[in-house]
């Protein structure tokens, strides 16, 4: 498993192209969930890549403070259908905060959780920082993992 980080600027158009079509993929047909997933924040975002045997297994984005939260925040975390139940998504959120600390030291990361992933991410470190709320139809708890 290796993981490669870009800049919005450094994707190449092939990366652009597999990283929207893994999000549309997931979260608009799979979830069938038809929502506007080109929200304005990927230019200012870093975007993770997590390859398995060159095939592209996961992804996320990491956004800085105030691009979109007052905390930096880990969003549009996805596995791809073929690599679930791998054990894929541990290491994929552990590097996500990892470069949040490389990049910002020692601060809160926050997380719009699906619902259901609760208990995942309570098992990484980050608690519920609020009440449960609904976006596209699909309920969520703002979470948060402290340094």
């Amino acid at each position: 498993m290796t993981f490669v980080w870009r800049r919005w600027a450094d994707l190449s158009t092939d990366e652009l192209y597999a990283l929207l079509r893994l999000r549309a993929e997931v979260f608009v047909v799979e979830q069938d969930c038809p929502y506007l997933d080109l929200d304005g924040l990927d230019q200012g975002s870093w975007h993770a890549f997590q390859y398995v045997d060159g095939t592209l297994a996961g992804y996320l984005r990491l956004l800085p403070a105030g691009l979109h939260h007052d905390d930096v925040a880990i969003g549009r975390v996805v596995t791809a259908p073929s690599h679930r139940r791998n054990g894929l998504g541990r290491p994929l959120m552990d590097e996500g905060y990892r470069k949040a600390r490389q990049l910002w030291g020692a601060v809160p990361v926050y997380l719009w959780a699906q619902s259901y992933l609760r208990p995942f991410y309570e098992s990484l470190g980050y608690a519920v920082s609020g009440p449960e709320g609904v976006e596209d139809g699909i309920p969520h708890f703002p979470m948060l993992r402290r340094p």
